[in-house]
């Protein structure tokens, strides 16, 4: 983003855009941040809103590098150490070239207690990290003081705890607090009464809140609600009230009600008063104390260090002890005098020097939005504090003896101080799957490298896979990527720089796609050799792939996706949760075609028109044109056929396309002026002719009510024309200006216009004709399909669907849309931003310690949070369900009864009788795939048993078993059959 022009660069920011919008964008391209600490939750931050595009960042920190920043800093490098640089220094170009947009300048003048702080007063925000508690209160208070004040925000990672604290002075408006899109409720009736009730069409749910505005427009009875706003009540998911409308005349039908985003205002408090009365937002419901209990910890830490001048030692019991004495006196000081938990102050204490990288990641990811949030104005901002914390690996810990957290002098002491060195050693001989290098994929691989994943000197390996090649819109947020790697693939190119932040890693990259075409690669066997799979994908699809394989395996799988602002992660263990699978989505709702073809009524419904237009004008029917001469190369040939009476499917499709085609300019308007009247004005007028105006139905309701709308024509408007090299189709934009977008001569892509039949003369003539024509080319017979490629501005993709889009609006009377929010629809864009995608992964690693170190199923948390509201909510993983045959046999998804057989094995010896002599249970059915091998009520299955497997299956040569589902009779007649769990059947026995 050019700050000082306010042009957004959207081949950069696309993706952000669709999150924060063209406003904030350039309210951060003018905003000044000033940031200390610039340690492992430090760089955090500094990358997150840099790669977001402030104008200007300063970064302070008076530290030197050391060997313990290796693990925490994923900029500092070895060679900083032994030059012993300042740690805002030695990371300064590297944080700068993340986006050439932002300016970035590096201070390490001391801030102390006596500093003269007049020099914030040119930043809008403040962020503290690393910086004593007095210091803290007094740079808040300056800052709160400030009119208007200086955002300020203070964030910390103290071992297995984290901390966030933000005061946006005395009043803080925000302008948009969720970043949704205004709602739009079709109406089905309002009533005539105080107050006056209004029902959402077919009894869909509004999603509205009391208090909201809505807007209304197109009532017919009510119209003097047209143009007016009302506050709402909420009476049910399918109706509101909006007040007396007792004298207003009968509602009719249709109607729209929109809702309108109005301001909020959000108080705060000082860091001093909030200390002693905290307002917490509360992430685990399980624990809801937990919040006040770490506050009291932490103040009981900051308490330690003033006292003592240093912060406990690490492991170290008897400073533990001595710091829940002071939480003990700290407690009675607050307002609320909260309980004390003994454990999560000694455990603070033991590991308070220490740092979790992931921790860091997630609240960084954090308190970074909310840095966007105090120079923007966009989103609710946190109120006030947030505590994060990995107390659940702590129960294990306990078993270890203090040595196992002391320093060893290597790069991983501060992960050692938190989780122990025989944690430490089972994640450096970790082998892990990363499926995908996008975003999520980019975060996941530096919390590798500052874990030390993958580094063990026997063991371990980091297995990377992505098939994409790196695009500028990716740099945004895929934070290992920079402008000199575009169009190259982003595994390999994210490889190598994962061995810049930590060259121990081995790393493996592939650029497959994970999916049923590549289990040769990604086999059985690899999959077995894998310790755990993460996935970073952006599709449901793949997701449930990738599960089915870890289940089928018994791999444990975390998976994690973002939405904006919006973010999730989950836990899947073998034998204790359930399966990605286990639960399903509601299926995206799909639009129906009657509504595409006819019966549009918003403009989500003339997009994809426009796209599917595109497909078809483009793509679709280019395909088949070259389809049909690849099976008859030469047009003689066809002719001949013809005329000896034989059918050739497609033939008229052909020859039409190859009659129409333009062959000078002139032609190319004449045929986008034939196209415009067909789509844009006697479609309307062949509907109204269908169905007039008045037309009504067997109910006596109007035909064409909401959320039908009438068409009507659009008139060509002779205006100047404005040509675009594209296609044929001439456009309207703005209803004042026509597009004429023509064929690129070397392609020669002519639309092609369906017409009514055509007899079997007309086809000869017209193929005779261009047999004889001298204008008659070579690649006359060729065309060049289009893939729709939404990124390329300079390819006119979006442009023709914008335009099209907009003329069936308006044909319609549906408002528009402009480009970008075309392009986001028409390309179906996840809107993303780098500090979403930075939390998500930071919750990922952290449940990825917990699988290495085989914790119990109480220990994992599956997470969701949206950092707009904001809200973080961390659940229990799902118990995975037990599925009952009967006569005390279940399973569960992990369950697989193996057989080994022989090459005379039958499906009679299967080890089915043995089931049925034993338990009284009946096999019903044995299918392999789609293929029923044995179901004995069908005509022949019962000599089917005695077949050898070699007959039923007919392996092939590389496959050593088939895996079959089976069902039991069940016990009642006429109820289902029983599932039974997946069998597994090998051919031959397996050797030991």
């Amino acid at each position: 983003m050019a700050a000082d022009s306010m042009e957004i660069d959207d081949a950069l920011y696309s993706r952000q855009r669709y999150v924060l919008g063209d406003t904030a964008m350039q309210k951060m391209a003018q905003s000044h941040v000033f940031l200390s600490g610039i340690g492992g939750l430090g760089v955090e931050i500094a990358k997150n809103i840099i790669l977001a595009g402030v104008k200007a960042l300063t970064v302070h920190d008076t530290k030197q590098c050391t060997k313990w920043d290796l693990g925490i800093n994923f900029f500092i490098h070895e060679d900083d150490i032994l030059s012993q640089r300042n740690r805002a220094e030695a990371t300064l170009h590297r944080i700068a070239e993340l986006n050439p947009y932002v300016h970035v300048a590096a201070s390490t003048v001391p801030l102390e207690e006596n500093t003269d702080l007049s020099f914030l007063k040119q930043y809008q925000c403040v962020i503290l990290t690393e910086v004593s508690l007095s210091l803290q209160k007094k740079i808040n208070d300056f800052c709160h003081a400030q009119q208007p004040p200086i955002k300020f925000i203070s964030a910390d990672v103290y071992g297995i705890c984290s901390r966030l604290f933000c005061d946006f002075g005395d009043e803080f408006e925000v302008l948009d607090t969720t970043g949704e899109e205004p709602k739009e409720i079709f109406i089905s009736n309002i009533t005539q009464s105080n107050p006056g009730i209004v029902t959402c069409l077919e009894n869909r749910p509004h999603r509205l809140e009391t208090g909201q505005f809505l807007t209304f427009r197109e009532v017919n009875g009510m119209s003097c609600l047209n143009g007016s706003t009302h506050q709402i009540t909420v009476v049910s998911p399918y109706s509101f009230s909006i007040g007396d409308t007792s004298d207003m005349e009968p509602y009719l039908h249709g109607g729209i009600a929109v809702q309108v985003k109005t301001p909020k205002m959000f108080y705060f408090e000082r860091l001093e008063k909030q200390l002693t009365n905290p307002l917490c937002l509360v992430a685990d419901f399980s624990k809801p104390e937990a919040p006040l209990q770490i506050h009291v910890a932490m103040l009981a830490l900051n308490h330690f260090q003033e006292n003592f001048g240093r912060m406990p030692n690490i492991g170290c019991l008897q400073d533990a002890e001595e710091m829940l004495k002071i939480a003990m006196s700290v407690s009675k000081t607050l307002e609320n005098k909260p309980q004390v938990n003994g454990d999560i102050v000694r455990w603070l204490s033991r590991t308070a020097q220490g740092f979790l990288a992931p921790l860091a990641a997630a609240v960084g990811g954090v308190a970074s939005q909310e840095v966007l949030k105090a120079v923007t104005g966009k989103f609710s901002p946190l109120q006030q504090w947030l505590y994060i914390d990995m107390l659940d690996i702590v129960t294990p810990l306990e078993k270890m003896g203090s040595e196992e957290f002391l320093p060893r002098g290597d790069r991983y002491d501060a992960l050692r101080a938190c989780i122990g060195d025989p944690l430490c050693q089972k994640l450096h001989n970790l082998n892990v799957f990363l499926v995908g290098c996008g975003a999520i994929g980019c975060e996941m691989l530096k919390n590798f490298a500052l874990l030390g994943v993958g580094t063990g000197q026997d063991k371990g390996l980091v297995t990377i896979t992505d098939p994409d090649l790196i695009e500028k819109s990716n740099l945004n947020r895929q934070f290992l990527f920079r402008p000199h790697h575009i169009q190259k693939p982003k595994s390999y190119t994210a490889a190598e720089a994962t061995l810049n932040i930590n060259p121990y890693l081995k790393i493996d990259s592939y650029i497959n796609k994970v999916c049923p075409a590549t289990e040769n690669t990604y086999s059985d066997e690899f999959y077995t050799k894998q310790d755990v799979i993460v996935t970073a994908l952006d599709n449901v699809e793949a997701r449930r792939y990738i599960d089915s394989r870890c289940v089928a395996n018994l791999r444990p799988l975390i998976d994690s996706g973002t939405m904006g602002t919006k973010g999730h992660t989950e836990v899947i263990v073998p034998h204790l949760t359930e399966s990605y699978n286990s639960h399903r989505d509601p299926p995206e709702e799909e639009i129906p075609f009657c509504t595409l073809k006819s019966f549009p009524a918003a403009i989500e419904h003339t997009i994809q028109w426009a796209r599917d237009k595109f497909e078809s004008s483009f793509s679709h029917k280019p395909s088949l044109f070259n389809k049909f001469w690849q099976t008859y190369p030469s047009a003689e040939e066809v002719l001949q056929r013809i005329k000896s009476g034989e059918s050739l499917e497609g033939c008229f499709h052909v020859i039409k396309t190859l009659s129409r085609r333009p062959r000078s300019w002139t032609q190319c308007v004449e045929l986008a002026r034939v196209k415009f009247e067909k789509y844009f004005s006697h479609k309307a007028l062949q509907l109204l002719h269908s169905f007039p105006l008045d037309t009504r139905l067997k109910d006596g309701s109007l035909f064409w009510q909401s959320p039908k709308r009438p068409p009507f024509p659009v008139n060509i408007l002779m205006h100047p024309i404005k040509l675009t090299p594209y296609s044929c189709i001439l456009l309207l934009k703005h209803c004042t200006h026509l597009q004429v977008v023509q064929t690129d001569e070397t392609a020669r892509k002519p639309d092609h216009i369906p017409v009514s039949s055509e007899d079997e003369r007309n086809a000869i003539f017209q193929l005779e004709k261009f047999i004889l024509s001298n204008e008659a080319l070579e690649n006359d017979l060729q065309m060049k399909p289009i893939s729709f490629e939404k990124d390329d501005d300079t390819n006119g993709h979006i442009d023709f669907i914008t335009a099209a889009s907009n003329l069936r609006a308006k044909m319609y009377n549906i408002e528009p849309a402009d480009r970008f929010k075309t392009k986001r629809i028409a390309g179906k864009i996840i809107p993303a931003i780098a500090t979403a995608t930075a939390a998500v992964s930071g919750l990922v690693a952290l449940e990825l310690i917990k699988v290495v170190g085989g914790y119990p199923a109480d220990a994992y948390k599956n997470c969701f949070l949206n950092l707009a509201i904001p809200i973080m909510v961390f659940t229990e993983t799902a118990e995975v369900r037990r599925t009952e045959i009967r006569n005390g046999i279940s399973f569960t998804i992990w369950d697989r009864w193996t057989i080994y057989g022989k090459e005379d094995f039958t499906l009679c010896l299967l080890g089915f009788v043995a089931v049925i002599e034993k338990y009284g249970i009946e096999p019903t059915m044995v299918v392999q795939g789609v293929k029923m091998l044995y179901v004995p009520v069908m005509p022949g299955h019962i000599k089917r048993l005695k077949l050898t497997m070699q007959k039923l299956v007919k392996p092939s040569a590389d496959k050593k078993y088939v895996d079959l589902t089976v069902s039991f009779a069940p016990e009642t007649d006429g109820d289902e059959d029983l599932p039974g769990p997946p069998v597994r059947y090998y051919f031959v026995q397996e050797d030991n």
